[in-house]
């Protein structure tokens, strides 16, 4: 996965807009005025911060050396996800629409 490949997978979800509040090089993807995705555009590496339930996320980051806790983020809640080819693009797009789907349920409560 590439930044224009998780450009593309992040807007064909409904609902969500790209934004970047923080500076030129800091792209966020937000539902309902929430975010679910960060990714900073200068990193040498893809890597994007995701929203994860925070017993999965412990589980993401014993089980995969490319899951860290969210960097600049609350480590409890969210998770980096360093894109280096060790997990399949799929398993990529799981933990977005796992972002994704926590975000957009706390916005329906």
């Amino acid at each position: 996965m590439d930044i224009e490949q998780l450009r593309e997978y992040c807007l064909g979800k409904p609902l969500v807009e790209e934004l970047l509040p923080f500076g030129p090089d800091t792209l966020v993807f937000k539902v309902n005025g929430k975010i679910f995705l960060l990714t900073s555009l200068d990193a040498p590496q893809l890597q994007f911060n995701v929203k994860c339930n925070p017993e999965l996320a412990e589980e993401l980051r014993e089980q995969y050396p490319c899951v860290i806790p969210g960097y600049h983020m609350n480590k409890k809640h969210w998770n980096t996800i360093i894109v280096d080819g060790s997990v399949s693009t799929q398993l990529l797009k799981e933990w977005i629409d796992h972002s994704y789907n926590l975000v957009i349920k706390v916005k329906k409560k």
